[in-house]
């Protein structure tokens, strides 16, 4: 009993670990750092842009609370983030920098509208079905850079940004000629048929089961890297590939699994906007989830359990934004400005390095003092023995 208990210490003994162990509590300093100063900057372009900045800033920071609606679109607004989150925690745990599920998740919207529209099935079957097809899509899309670095050393990140592009207007081409709307005046898709969509959450409000779907995948995704073989052959081979290759497990083969499991979560995550918010594929433009999936990643320290709270984060702020556009004279696009902010903090490893260097300066100096004391209370000791010795002669 008392090791299974030293094994598996309580919450109260978790938090308690987590405080007083340095290495824990420096990466999450390092991100409340990189969200407050982001929330303090923004605030502060308010102030400089805007002619009634107090208005302005109330409905930034309250907006998301103010009114039941803006609070239900910004849980809406988590979903999409939440599934390109996970798939980049996954990318990011094996040291990859692909973008790849951008692909995915667009062309995973592609494949469930073309179900949506031409396949007849029961409801509940449906969506599941276009969700289970477009994650297969985003799988073998997923897999993509990750061979052209295997075979012949690609640079993950410039192939799959070139590779974006093509499944972009890939995509629109399928939109264009064989689902589009000829009635409609934009370009868009045929309608859903109605076995397609996803059951409310809540009545009179677009809050879907998508929101469900997500919370379940946070779940599959932490339990998948931390508690499976699999997971933990893509955490070594992230920390080091080489260590990995000489204990035996295969680097290329995890490189790919890992891929398609990201691609897969990013299709998904494209079926489920579609069945679950839109009665037609209207997407002018890819929507870009992949770089919101990049700021939650980064802000969750590639961990799945912290994607909720790192999604929740991001989706308040576009939230916040929106309703201030619409309130005040400040444009939505600050909030991106907020985002780009948070990226280079993240990304610097130069603040987590100093609190690094310096703990270990300190501790360095600690172990040196430490040890100096020791050596004279050894030299006193002998001092006092020669003496002793001395006066036992005479």
């Amino acid at each position: 009993m008392n090791e299974a208990k030293k094994k598996h210490p309580g919450p109260l003994a978790s938090a308690r670990l987590f405080f007083t162990d340095r290495d824990k509590l420096e990466p999450a300093v390092i991100t409340l750092m990189a969200a407050l100063f982001s929330i303090l900057m923004g605030v502060g372009l308010i102030f400089i842009v805007s002619k009634d900045p107090f208005t302005s800033t109330r409905n930034f920071l309250l907006g998301p609370l103010l009114r039941t609606y803006n609070f239900y679109y910004l849980l809406i607004t988590i979903v999409p983030i939440t599934f390109t989150g996970l798939a980049l925690c996954i990318i990011y745990q094996l040291k990859y920098t692909s973008l790849i599920v951008d692909s995915s998740f667009y062309t995973g919207a592609i494949v469930a509208t073309a179900i949506g529209v031409k396949l007849a099935l029961p409801a509940g079957w449906h969506p599941a079905v276009a969700m289970v097809a477009a994650g297969l899509t985003g799988g073998l899309i997923g897999v993509l850079p990750a061979i052209l670095k295997i075979k012949w050393r690609a640079n993950e990140l410039v192939s799959s940004l070139m590779f974006n592009y093509v499944f972009y207007f890939f995509g629109s081409f399928v939109i264009l000629y064989f689902l589009r709307d000829r009635n409609q005046t934009i370009l868009a898709s045929m309608p859903f048929q109605k076995t397609f969509a996803l059951p409310k959450l809540v009545e009179n409000t677009q809050l879907h089961a998508g929101f469900i779907i997500a919370a379940v995948f946070v779940v599959l995704v932490s339990i998948f890297l931390f508690r499976t073989r699999w997971g933990y052959e893509i955490r070594i081979t992230g920390a080091n590939p080489k260590f990995a290759a000489y204990a035996g497990i295969p680097v290329a083969s995890v490189a790919i699994y890992a891929h398609f499991v990201s691609g897969f979560i990013g299709g998904l995550g494209g079926a489920v906007e579609m069945s679950g918010l839109y009665r037609a594929f209207i997407w002018q433009m890819n929507p870009s989830y992949a770089w919101d999936g990049v700021i939650v990643a980064m802000l969750a320290r590639k961990n799945p359990k912290f994607v909720p709270i790192s999604a929740f984060f991001l989706a308040y702020l576009r939230v916040g934004a929106d309703f201030m556009s619409r309130r005040g004279d400040v444009a939505f696009e600050f909030i991106t400005l907020l985002q780009g902010i948070i990226i280079l903090i993240l990304a610097s490893d130069k603040i987590a390095n100093y609190f690094k260097a310096r703990r270990l300066r300190r501790n360095a100096l600690a172990a040196e003092t430490a040890l100096a004391a020791r050596a004279d209370v050894a030299a006193g000791g002998d001092v006092a023995t020669g003496a002793g010795a001395q006066g036992g002669k005479a």
